[in-house]
Protein backbone atom coordinates (compact mmCIF):
# COMPACT_ATOMS: atom_id res chain seq x y z
CA UNK A 1 0.00 0.00 0.00
CA UNK A 2 2.74 2.48 0.73
CA UNK A 3 3.85 2.13 -3.21
CA UNK A 4 0.14 3.59 -4.05
CA UNK A 5 0.37 6.34 -1.61
CA UNK A 6 4.08 7.49 -2.93
CA UNK A 7 2.99 7.03 -6.20
CA UNK A 8 0.62 9.81 -6.16
CA UNK A 9 2.33 11.93 -3.86
CA UNK A 10 5.24 11.65 -6.38
CA UNK A 11 3.00 12.80 -9.64
CA UNK A 12 3.09 16.11 -8.20
CA UNK A 13 6.67 16.87 -8.93
CA UNK A 14 8.02 17.42 -5.21
CA UNK A 15 10.29 14.55 -3.22
CA UNK A 16 8.85 12.16 -1.20
CA UNK A 17 11.05 10.83 1.90
CA UNK A 18 9.80 8.51 4.81
CA UNK A 19 9.82 10.84 8.11
CA UNK A 20 12.79 11.35 9.67
CA UNK A 21 15.31 10.04 6.57
CA UNK A 22 16.75 12.51 5.51
CA UNK A 23 20.16 13.48 6.98
CA UNK A 24 20.92 16.27 9.33
CA UNK A 25 23.22 17.61 7.36
CA UNK A 26 21.30 17.48 4.17
CA UNK A 27 19.30 21.22 2.75
CA UNK A 28 15.60 20.56 2.60
CA UNK A 29 14.53 21.75 -0.83
CA UNK A 30 12.00 24.04 -1.58
CA UNK A 31 8.94 21.70 -0.96
CA UNK A 32 8.83 17.85 -0.19
CA UNK A 33 6.46 15.47 1.23
CA UNK A 34 6.65 13.26 4.04
CA UNK A 35 5.08 9.83 5.43
CA UNK A 36 5.33 7.24 8.50
CA UNK A 37 3.25 3.77 8.07
CA UNK A 38 1.54 4.57 11.27
CA UNK A 39 -0.52 1.26 11.96
CA UNK A 40 -1.43 -1.42 9.56
CA UNK A 41 -4.28 -3.38 11.74
CA UNK A 42 -6.72 -6.33 10.41
CA UNK A 43 -10.67 -5.01 10.25
CA UNK A 44 -11.91 -7.92 9.47
CA UNK A 45 -11.66 -11.53 10.02
CA UNK A 46 -13.24 -14.66 8.47
CA UNK A 47 -12.73 -18.32 9.80
CA UNK A 48 -9.45 -17.30 11.48
CA UNK A 49 -7.92 -15.32 8.20
CA UNK A 50 -7.33 -11.77 8.04
CA UNK A 51 -9.35 -10.82 4.95
CA UNK A 52 -9.13 -6.68 5.92
CA UNK A 53 -6.61 -4.47 6.69
CA UNK A 54 -6.26 -0.74 7.50
CA UNK A 55 -3.42 0.83 6.41
CA UNK A 56 -2.94 4.31 8.19
CA UNK A 57 -0.09 7.00 7.01
CA UNK A 58 0.84 10.34 8.12
CA UNK A 59 1.24 12.50 5.34
CA UNK A 60 3.10 15.86 5.74
CA UNK A 61 3.85 18.29 3.31
CA UNK A 62 6.58 21.25 4.28
CA UNK A 63 7.52 24.15 2.18
CA UNK A 64 9.35 27.45 2.36
CA UNK A 65 6.01 29.49 0.91
CA UNK A 66 3.48 29.26 3.48
CA UNK A 67 0.52 29.54 1.05
CA UNK A 68 1.91 26.25 -1.03
CA UNK A 69 2.25 24.18 2.72
CA UNK A 70 -1.58 24.62 2.68
CA UNK A 71 -2.49 24.71 -1.18
CA UNK A 72 -0.51 21.62 -2.11
CA UNK A 73 -1.11 19.63 1.11
CA UNK A 74 -5.06 20.52 -0.37
CA UNK A 75 -4.50 19.06 -3.63
CA UNK A 76 -3.06 15.98 -2.15
CA UNK A 77 -5.86 15.14 -0.33
CA UNK A 78 -8.43 15.58 -3.21
CA UNK A 79 -5.97 13.45 -5.62
CA UNK A 80 -5.85 10.91 -2.49
CA UNK A 81 -9.25 10.27 -1.71
CA UNK A 82 -9.58 10.16 -5.49
CA UNK A 83 -7.65 7.20 -5.74
CA UNK A 84 -9.37 5.43 -3.05
CA UNK A 85 -7.66 6.81 0.15
CA UNK A 86 -9.69 8.05 3.29
CA UNK A 87 -8.97 10.90 4.89
CA UNK A 88 -11.04 12.86 7.21
CA UNK A 89 -10.49 16.26 8.08
CA UNK A 90 -8.47 19.25 6.14
CA UNK A 91 -4.73 18.68 8.14
CA UNK A 92 -3.36 19.74 11.19
CA UNK A 93 -0.19 21.78 11.62
CA UNK A 94 3.11 19.58 12.03
CA UNK A 95 6.51 20.93 13.30
CA UNK A 96 9.57 21.89 10.93
CA UNK A 97 13.31 21.15 11.81
CA UNK A 98 14.26 24.35 10.38
CA UNK A 99 12.88 28.15 10.82
CA UNK A 100 12.71 28.02 6.94
CA UNK A 101 9.95 25.70 6.54
CA UNK A 102 6.00 25.59 7.47
CA UNK A 103 5.05 22.38 7.63
CA UNK A 104 1.10 20.72 7.62
CA UNK A 105 0.07 17.19 7.56
CA UNK A 106 -3.19 14.39 7.59
CA UNK A 107 -4.20 11.26 8.48
CA UNK A 108 -4.50 9.05 5.28
CA UNK A 109 -5.98 5.96 5.35
CA UNK A 110 -6.80 2.85 3.19
CA UNK A 111 -8.87 0.09 3.61
CA UNK A 112 -7.67 -3.14 2.20
CA UNK A 113 -9.86 -6.34 1.84
CA UNK A 114 -9.70 -9.73 -0.07
CA UNK A 115 -12.56 -11.77 -0.44
CA UNK A 116 -10.43 -15.07 -2.01
CA UNK A 117 -7.88 -15.52 0.77
CA UNK A 118 -5.32 -14.10 3.99
CA UNK A 119 -3.45 -10.63 3.40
Amino acid sequence: MEEKLVAVLESFGYPVWRQGSPAEDETYPNDFFTFWNADSCDTSRYDGKTCGIRWEFDVNFYSNDPARTYSILESARKELKKQGFVISGKGYDVPSDVITHTGRGMCVEYLEFNQKGEL
